[in-house]
This record gives structure tokens, sequence and C-alpha cells, in this order.
């Protein structure tokens, strides 16, 4: 299943900016698509390598990277099981775990904070099962999220990208670094306090300076909206036809554009953004886009 992809790179027609493209990951798959797969492709290798058969992962109620997961798990035979932060919901992204044959473990917030634990209270004596950090953070998801420098043009003066952790953009910034680039990398953190991400990334890769972070899209932090950037969603995918979600990619978007409207992206600068999936976010927010027609 996880065999190399090449996904499609697309001009975007913006009124300030002159090159701009999208790396349109999103592409890769329904429901692995993205940066998920990318960081599932070497994590679930070292699981077939390691003989492992049951995949145990961490995630919010809304996670893309448990459905990612339950769907990998089913598409290889594999079992898979998922800690689930707060209290007992349901909703379509944890149907879908469930379809895919995922179980599910509602976690108290205080005792999620402490995933080893849990691993081992639950599946400690299960020599079959294998721990997936929550987003399928590690050193292989960065190996996989590096090999996507590989399929951009060698020119790009900005690359910027949507950040939860910071694996995706420690990829991102290993691939820049390995194959001596020039290129800047922009990560946009989409919760409040994300300055922590930096040293998430830095802790992978020593390339400070070409690492720009840009903490002030997270319109109230993770999973939250407001209704500037439901509006710039909607006036987004309408000019585009390219879907994005509310709790990724839209705040991506809207930062490359009010970055471009300050001046802070030269017109001719050469751009990048990587469009790392999460669609499925949107039924999160179904009510709050309703609420924009």
């Amino acid at each position: 299943m996880f065999t190399s992809v090449y996904s499609p790179v697309e001009k975007i027609k913006h009124q300030r900016l002159n090159h701009f493209w999208v790396k349109r990951d999103d592409l890769i798959d329904p429901y692995i698509s993205g940066n998920k797969w990318r960081k599932l492709k070497y994590t679930l290798a070292l699981a077939a390598a390691q003989q492992k058969t049951h995949l145990v992962t961490f995630g919010g109620a809304y996670s893309n990277h448990l459905v990612a997961t339950a769907a990998a798990a089913a598409r290889t035979g594999l079992k898979s099981s998922a800690f689930v932060r707060g209290e007992v919901v349901e909703n379509e992204m944890l149907l879908l775990c469930q379809l895919y044959g995922m179980q599910l473990h509602f976690t108290d917030r205080q005792s999620y904070t402490d995933k080893a634990a849990l691993f081992e209270e639950y599946f400690g004596n299960d020599s079959s099962a294998f721990f997936i950090d929550e987003g399928g953070a590690g050193s292989e998801a960065v190996k996989g999220c590096a090999e996507i420098i590989g399929e951009l043009p060698d020119n790009l003066d900005h690359l910027f990208c949507a950040a939860g952790t910071g694996t995706t953009a420690a990829g991102l910034l290993s691939g820049i670094k390995a194959a001596g680039l020039k290129t800047i990398l922009h990560v946009v953190p989409v919760l409040k306090g994300g300055d922590f991400i930096r040293k998430e990334i830095l802790d992978y890769v020593d390339l400070p300076d070409q690492l720009v972070l840009h903490t002030g899209y997270h319109f109230g932090g993770y999973g939250k909206t407001q209704p500037a950037l439901l509006q710039f969603m909607k006036a987004f995918i309408a000019a585009t036809g390219m879907l994005v979600d509310p709790i990724y990619t839209a705040k991506l978007f809207y930062a490359i554009d009010d970055l471009a409207n300050i001046g802070e992206l030269h017109a001719d600068a050469r751009i990048m953004a990587l469009h790392t999936g999460g669609l499925l976010g949107i039924w999160g927010k179904k009510e709050q886009l309703r609420s924009i027609y």
C-alpha cells in the first residue's frame, strides 16, 4: 500500500503573488491523505520489521490521524486501537475509525497526558502491540515528510505548511537541509501558544536561519474558528475549487494571503504551500460553516 507516490503541484491565481503553487498531498488518498500518509509510511514499515500486528495510537475526537491509522491498519490486515482524548462522543470521524475496525478507548484528559503509561496499562502484555504517538510523531514520520522536498522545484523562495506538533515541518526542514537548498520554511501553528513548535522542529534538524514561525493565525486555538476565517475559507474554495479545512489548511492559506497583503511576501517570490489534507475536519465545524451561507 505504501508505495512511492508523487502528488501534483497546482498553480494558484492570487491578486498579489505571481508565482504561487500548492503541493496537493491531500490527493494522495481519501482517508490516508497528506502528511498522514507521509508520517505512516515508514512507521508501518518499522512495525512490520518488528513483526507487530496491532497499531495503538492517540488523538482527539476529530483526529484525521486516527482515521488514517484505522484505514491503514484495515488495508494491511492489522488490528488498531486508539486512546481518544476526552469524554465519550459520537461523530463522523470516530464512526469511520470504528468502520475500519479500530477499538476506541475514551480517556480523561489528565490520564491522556501520560501516553506511555496508558499503553503499558492496556497493552503492556500484548507483544503484537506497536506504539504510535499522537499525530504519528516520530523519527520515521520526519523521514517520510522529508521526501516531499524531492518532489518540489529546487528554486523555491518560500515553503509554507500548517503545524499542530511540528513533525511535518521537521521533515520539510530536514529535506531542505539535505538538499542544500536556500528555501525558507514558514510554519503556521494552528494552536494558541505555538512557539514551542520551533523547538520540536529544531530538535530534529538544526537549521534555524531558514525557519520562520507565524504564530498569529490560530484564530483562538486548536479546532477554533472565527467568522473571518470561515468567510476566507468560503471564498478560497469557491475561487480555487480546492477544499480546505478550518482546523489546519484554511489557517495556512489565510496566513499566506495576509502576509502577501501586508507586503511580507514579495510579488515575484516563488512560493509553495503544502496542502496536508485534513478535509474530514470540515465535518466537525459543519454548523459553523452553515452560518456563513
